[in-house]
């Protein structure tokens, strides 16, 4: 019971966490999509809710972006490390 009211719970925060990707401009629909996200570094999986503007939903350069960001992504402790320098 506990553990499913807390899954619930990490669920609510999950999905207002969600990252933007592009432009989404004023008075715009938003659309909410899932990615398979891993840092390129530790091979770790990471939630991967995003958001858009729908003008830019599935255009060719939407798809561009989304490779080159999966190819450059890295989790929040391997960007930390990156940016101390360690």
């Amino acid at each position: 019971m506990l553990v499913s009211a807390l899954t619930k719970f990490y669920m609510k925060i999950f999905q207002k966490i969600v990252m933007k990707f592009g432009e989404i401009q004023e008075n715009e629909k938003i659309v909410k999509f899932n990615l398979e996200l891993k840092c390129i570094n530790c091979e770790k999986k990471v939630p991967g809710g995003m958001k858009t503007g729908e003008k830019k939903f599935e255009t060719e350069q939407f798809f561009r972006e989304l490779e080159e960001f999966k190819e450059t992504y890295l989790c929040g402790i391997c960007r930390d490390k990156k940016r101390s320098g360690n």
